[in-house]
């Protein structure tokens, strides 16, 4: 198994990323003292860790074609495995729709009392999803039809399903993805190639 670190720490929750080529990012966020697990991947620990935080409340899953470890996980803890693009069963988020096609399904989560907005493959920090002057950017088959539901939020922070998220400026990262991505598309796929044969060759 990948070696992990801890990422986006704070009061209300934290991640955990993999170290690997996909460089995978799983979160627990504790909400009135209920902890929801979103697109979680396994990693030895991080069961303590969440017990730690609160009781375990469902395991979320924000994108049809990728179910991680968000099964054996809900087993684990006896929790219900949320298939969040169906519905999320009174969980403590708003959906945010991404993508609801026959072959991307995927929704994003926001947390209006936190300003959390929580994305699977959307958005990213690596540098496969951005631009070289984007702080977050559009996975590449999304940035030439970004969502405008994301436009909606106003973000204090924001997790990804791949890379570390942004705690600070948030916001204005999101604005800036929003308003400049689609112009951005020529530079970002030249990094996201650049990226892909970068790690295919090692």
């Amino acid at each position: 198994m990948p070696s992990w670190s801890l990422v986006d720490e704070w009061d209300g929750g934290f991640g955990w990323l993999l170290d690997e080529r996909l460089r995978r990012t799983s979160h627990a966020l504790a909400l009135g003292g209920r902890v929801w697990l979103i697109d979680p991947v396994d990693a030895p620990g991080i069961e303590d860790r969440v017990r730690a935080l609160g009781e375990p409340a469902g395991v979320l899953q924000l994108l049809d074609r990728h179910d991680r470890d968000c099964a054996a996980w809900a087993g684990r803890l006896g929790v219900p495995h949320l298939e969040a693009w169906r519905g999320i069963d009174g969980a403590p988020f708003e959906r945010l729709a991404v993508r609801d096609r026959r072959w991307w399904r995927e929704v994003a989560l926001w947390e209006p009392a936190g300003r959390t907005l929580v994305c699977a493959d959307a958005l990213g920090t690596l540098p496969f999803f951005r631009a070289p002057s984007e702080r977050i950017g559009w996975h590449p088959l999304v940035r030439p039809a970004p969502p405008r539901s994301l436009a909606l939020a106003v973000p204090q922070r924001i997790l990804v399903g791949h890379g570390a998220g942004l705690h600070d400026g948030a916001d204005e990262a999101l604005r800036d993805a929003v308003q400049n991505g689609r112009r951005r598309l020529p530079a970002a796929f030249l990094n996201a190639l650049r990226t892909s044969w970068s790690a295919a060759s090692r």
